[in-house]
């Protein structure tokens, strides 16, 4: 049976900084999700599996063949999918065979079912392709489904996969979900695909506080979830009664300290007590006040921590949630229009043609087609950065881009001077107040946009531009989902839930689009089906 044991497993950044400590895991033949939040170590512990990395301390144990995919497919000029397959010699050998230019210890050789087999790995994800066909010619959609062809053709025992369904469109990423339903190996998946996460048999949730598995789909994790937060919050609730206990209990030890001293003082004054008497009921009144005031802080300490704790815990917890202010768009403003627009690249050859199609009012459009249709030609006319062969583009509002780089801000300010450079208008205290809504409090608001996970720099972009007190009443989206871990994905769903002006958006991520409310679907490449 495939297995991967992970014992007393730890793996710390080249200046020092812990990713993992003592990690205990193992894995059989099931499909596994691996998640948490980008940086917190999913890529690093993958390559600590397959080898590329050794153990700092603890040890990897692997029973079984691997079959592994990079989150993108590395390729040479003149690579070509036999390669990627490693058959290009072995249907050399078939070819040669056929035309009887193979010698005779060749033609006893050749694997005449190599070609049915390989065709059956590509059609098994959806694509077709010719042995010859060079891969720098395909997209990184394709190389993908390919390099997931080649990994089946292996017949590996276990998949090791690192967000398999990055830059598939739909097609591409229902062809992922099946293959995996239909595995028997062993299968382990970083991702932040909740459609794919739904068909895992067991989710691993990695954060700063360690690594912990969870049986079931993502449903069940996220429902488990719900409780760990649920208790949690309790447990915070109880340590912070408990702080304010004991700081009630010293004041009022204190004040009855305070009382017995003066009755005390008031006697030695009297001169009613003999001298050595009064100094020993000095000496073990000031024993029992250090032993209470010991006590009390150590009561304190103990609180703080557990209170420390339960705070962690919810900051790792907690869903991230917005409040914004409304562009009022009323429900009948036009905030785009396109007639009768063809566009492309290269002359005699439209990747648009004759589209037609308006956004009105708040309206939530999604565009959607296979790679290559025209999607984000569409964005790029809509945005300015082509202009049109024919037709016009109105765009008669003011709009906001979020492409996957988050272009909009400036990498060499701070979230704090981004949102003052595009918010003129606003003041310390409303810039501030505004940044905290997206979870960037106190120092968090002046790290340099240059050092952002993918995540962050997102949600940095949402805070700038909708944090403000007249967000625009047209956002444009392209892939915003991308590379992002889940909770950022869910931050940003919480900051577009919150917006009630119209969005524009590209992306392949079907629980996203239901996530945000998407309201209508325009069909590429045929602009006239429009739902």
């Amino acid at each position: 049976m495939p297995s991967i044991t992970l014992s007393n497993l730890s793996w710390s950044t080249p200046d020092g900084r812990p990713l993992f400590s003592n990690l205990d895991l193992s894995f059989g033949a099931e499909r596994a999700g691996l998640v948490g939040r980008n940086g917190v170590g999913k890529t690093t512990l993958l390559r600590l599996i397959t080898g590329e990395l050794a153990p700092q301390s603890g040890s990897v144990a692997v029973s079984g063949r691997l079959g592994v995919l990079r989150q993108a497919v590395q390729v040479e000029a003149e690579q070509t999918v036999a390669d990627l397959f490693g058959v290009r010699t072995a249907l050399d050998i078939v070819a040669r065979a056929v035309v009887g230019e193979a010698s005779a210890d060749e033609v006893a050789a050749a694997d005449w079912t190599l070609e049915t087999r390989l065709a059956d790995a590509l059609d098994r994800m959806g694509f077709a392709a010719e042995p010859d066909t060079p891969l720098t010619s395909l997209s990184g959609g394709q190389r993908t489904r390919v390099g997931l062809a080649a990994l089946i053709f292996g017949e590996p025992d276990f998949l090791i996969l690192d967000e398999p369904t990055n830059n598939l469109d739909r097609d591409g990423r229902e062809a992922v979900i099946a293959l995996l339903q239909s595995w028997r190996g062993g299968a382990l998946v970083v991702s932040h695909d909740r459609a794919l996460l739904e068909r895992m048999d067991a989710i691993v949730e990695m954060t700063t506080l360690g690594a912990r598995r969870y049986g079931g789909n993502w449903s069940a994790f996220q429902a488990r979830k719900a409780v760990e937060l649920a208790a949690a919050e309790h447990d915070l609730a109880d340590a912070e009664k408990r702080v304010a206990d004991v700081a009630r209990g010293a004041q009022l030890s204190a004040e009855r300290q305070a009382r017995s001293d003066k009755v005390g003082a008031k006697k030695a004054a009297r001169g009613d007590m003999p001298r050595i008497a009064a100094g020993g009921l000095k000496r073990a009144a000031e024993n029992t006040k250090g032993d209470k005031v010991r006590l009390g802080e150590k009561r304190r300490e103990e609180a703080m921590e557990d209170a420390s704790a339960a705070r962690e815990r919810i900051e790792i917890l907690q869903p991230f949630s917005a409040k914004l202010a409304s562009p009022h768009l009323p429900s009948s403003r036009v905030v785009l229009r396109l007639d009768g627009v063809t566009a492309g690249y290269e002359a005699d050859m439209p990747v648009i043609t004759n589209l037609s199609f308006a956004i009105t009012g708040p309206e939530r459009v999604a565009v959607e087609g296979p790679n290559g249709s025209g999607k984000t030609t569409l964005l790029s006319l809509v945005t300015g950065r082509i202009a049109p062969w024919a037709g016009t583009v109105a765009v008669p509002v003011d709009l906001a881009v979020f492409d996957q780089s988050v272009s909009l801000l400036d990498r060499s300010l701070s979230i704090a001077e981004n949102f003052r450079r595009l918010n003129p208008g606003a003041n310390e205290n409303a810039c501030r107040a505004a940044l905290a809504r997206f979870m960037f409090r106190a120092d968090a608001a002046l790290q340099q946009v240059s050092t952002l996970s993918g995540g962050q720099l997102l949600r940095a972009g949402l805070a700038c531009v909708l944090g403000g007190a007249e967000p625009p009443p047209l956002l444009v989206l392209d892939e915003p989902t991308n590379h992002l871990d889940i909770d950022s994905i869910a931050a940003v769903e919480a900051g577009l839930a919150a917006y009630d002006g119209a969005l524009l958006v590209v992306s392949h991520d079907a629980v996203f689009l239901e996530r945000i409310g998407i309201t209508r679907r325009l069909l590429l490449p045929s602009g006239e089906d429009v739902l």
